[in-house]
């Protein structure tokens, strides 16, 4: 059986359409044009960042009703490896829209059906048997699943001795730290959240980080500043990076993008300077494509190659 040093988990993973249109006016029919369908949800989306930065991951994910069908199939045209946990209700839509007279991107978010209990173990299992070096637990929980699930996945991939990386927020976010991860990536507003602060000013971000590893919360802490760019934390060290000034055409993906190269990176055993410079560089470089097709290899490179001579 293959093994995998990387696998990502999107539990409420969907099928993202995409369009363009001419004028939003309200009550007139709008017309579209030809949308594009992409394989969405956190996890998904890291994998394929990955895969397109040559590496390989295993995607977990469930699929139910002819849209997870459709899901499987453009995971498939991805090529990326993935093992699925059928579910009984459909696998949810989501729509961007793009208005050509403004460049004005709207984004429509539709929740994720309950899922059985039985379903919920069956995903727990998963995880629990596969034991990678990386584990990536990554985008929003079906209605009605507990807060406290990626807090359960957390003590799995303690006792397997995985190193999980979590980009996910509010509640969720706050339980994981009570067991403790490798690597969360709250942005300004939710790290501020996290240390019972109503806000942050940037120079306070560092030791905001360092307070959640103190605690044991993450040993790697990245923050996400925006189009400032981002700064990875640790016990030892700081690492600031710029964000590269690119043309933007979409933010679908961006962070998700951010996290697949900085798991890549990882797993290519590189320096923590060459981490948050390769997920603000696939994070950049996402921006730069429409709808949600992630970043070109071509383009993370090249931003990269640039980040290093700053």
């Amino acid at each position: 059986m293959k093994t995998f040093d990387i696998v990502t988990l999107t539990v409420n993973p969907s099928v993202d359409k995409s369009t363009h249109f001419s004028g939003l006016i309200a009550e007139k029919k709008i017309r579209c044009k030809e949308p594009q369908f992409d394989a969405g949800g956190g996890g998904i989306n890291v994998s394929k960042a990955i895969a397109r930065l040559r590496g390989n991951s295993l995607a977990v994910f469930t699929a139910g009703g002819p849209v997870g069908e459709m899901l499987k199939d453009l995971v498939k045209k991805e090529k990326v490896d993935f093992e699925v946990i059928d579910i009984k209700t459909a696998t949810r839509e989501n729509f961007i829209a793009v208005d050509d007279n403004t460049n004005s991107q709207y984004r429509f978010g539709f929740a994720g059906d309950v899922l059985e209990a039985s379903e919920v173990e069956q995903i727990l299992e998963t995880i629990s048997n596969l034991k990678p070096k990386f584990l990536v637990a990554s985008g929003s929980l079906n209605e009605g699943l507990s807060d406290d699930f990626y807090q359960k996945v957390a003590e799995i991939a303690k006792k397997s001795d995985t190193k999980l990386i979590v980009d996910t927020s509010g509640e969720a976010l706050k339980k994981i730290l009570e067991t403790g991860v490798y690597l969360i990536k709250p942005n300004v507003g939710e790290l501020a959240k996290l240390i019972g602060m109503e806000r942050l000013e940037i120079e306070e971000v560092d030791d905001a980080a360092k307070q959640i590893i103190a605690k044991g919360g993450a040993e790697i802490v990245v923050v996400s500043l925006g189009p400032q760019g981002a700064v990875l934390v640790t016990k030892e060290s700081c690492e600031f990076v710029p964000a590269p000034n690119v043309s933007k055409k979409s933010t679908v993906g961006a962070g998700d993008s951010m996290v697949g190269g900085m798991v890549w990176a990882l797993s290519q055993n590189k320096s923590m300077k060459e981490v948050i410079r390769w997920g603000v560089a696939c994070g950049s470089a996402a921006t730069m494509n429409e709808g949600t097709q992630l970043f070109k290899y071509e383009d993370a490179n090249r931003l990269f190659e640039w980040l290093k001579s700053k």
